[in-house]
């Protein structure tokens, strides 16, 4: 039998190692422009990450019940689903995150998720509703996050039109902590609760819960976990997104973070889970693109994209052949 206590224990560790890494990995979503803009150092800028993203993950459970409950039938999956999607996203975070390519932790657990629920009970499991949901997300928020990040600079340069460099810097030293800030909330808020849908999902499976609900310790589990992983840093991706892709000044910084926790609160508030990391890498794009599209190092920029393509396919795959694996050595369930 696969449903036994010792994995469920299993799905929760691992779930919790999953969480960890995602904060390590996508620290960078929260503080890479605030790093390389100088406003803030980079160990203030880490520790600051880490308690708002615990703060933002003690905010709500709407995406966690998207992800528990709207993406596959809970009652036709077992631990070792849940345990074959979680070590397909962890192996896939780790693999980009050596790679220093800031690829989404969200979409990664997702579409793992899904490959496993396929090769455990067939395709029919996958609710297709759910899926057209994150689809969507994934689809539209960058785009969106391009044209926020572009009009939102557009509008600060016209406000700033009769003002000094030095007297704009001075501004936006200061409002770049605020929106870095509320780029760490708004990042705990929707991805620390993917991991809360994932471990509540497994809870359901093995008490055969007749309701879908975020028990208060998963809740306080999952934002330890990921202000922990923030804590540690993940000093490859900072690199890519807050140097690399575009060189930054506060005013500009300000701008992607501003536009990109907006974006994703939105999602938060509706139970879309977003992509933190599409929709920060867009909005420094449409950021860099206000100024002048030779600006963006679309070379970088490309990279990223094939790198949200693959995604995808390669966790559904990954997450598939665990499972398969899974189930020849330990039997059907």
């Amino acid at each position: 039998m696969h449903d036994t206590y010792f994995l469920l224990v299993s799905v929760i560790i691992l779930a919790l190692v999953f969480d960890f890494i995602n904060g390590f990995h996508d620290t960078a979503n929260a503080i890479a422009t605030s790093v390389s803009t100088r406003v803030l150092s980079p160990r203030t800028a880490v520790m600051m990450a880490a308690f708002l993203n615990m703060v933002g993950a003690l905010s709500g459970t709407a995406v966690a019940k998207t992800v528990g409950s709207g993406l596959v039938e809970a009652a036709s999956i077992t631990q070792l689903t849940v345990i074959s999607a979680l070590s397909a996203a962890i192996v896939w975070d780790l693999i980009t995150w050596y790679f220093g390519l800031p690829t989404s932790s969200s979409h990664a657990i997702l579409s793992s998720l899904v490959g496993a629920a396929i090769a455990t009970s067939g395709a029919d499991v996958v609710i297709s509703k759910g899926v057209y949901k994150v689809l969507l997300g994934l689809i539209f928020s960058p785009v969106l996050g391009l044209i926020l990040g572009f009009f939102m600079m557009m509008f600060l340069t016209w406000i700033c039109r009769k003002s000094t460099p030095s007297a704009v810097n001075k501004v936006f030293n200061k409002l770049q902590i605020v929106s870095a800030a509320y780029m760490a909330y708004s990042h705990g808020n929707n991805d620390a609760q993917k991991t809360m849908g994932i471990i509540t999902m497994a809870l359901v499976s093995y008490y055969k819960l007749p309701d879908f609900h975020v028990p208060t310790w998963v809740i306080v589990l999952c934002a330890t976990a990921m202000a922990l992983g923030t804590a540690v840093g993940g000093w490859r991706i900072i690199k890519t997104l807050g140097v690399s892709l575009v060189h930054l000044k506060p005013i500009h910084g300000f701008a992607a973070e501003a536009s990109a926790a907006s974006i994703i609160e939105l999602g938060s508030s509706i139970g879309l889970p977003l992509s933190t990391t599409h929709v920060i890498s867009t909005t420094i794009m449409g950021v860099g693109a206000s100024k002048r599209l030779s600006a963006v190092r679309w070379g970088v920029g490309g990279n990223i994209v094939l790198a949200w393509v693959l995604t995808i396919p390669a966790c559904v795959f990954l997450a598939w052949l665990i499972c398969k694996a899974g189930m020849v050595l330990l039997g059907p369930a």
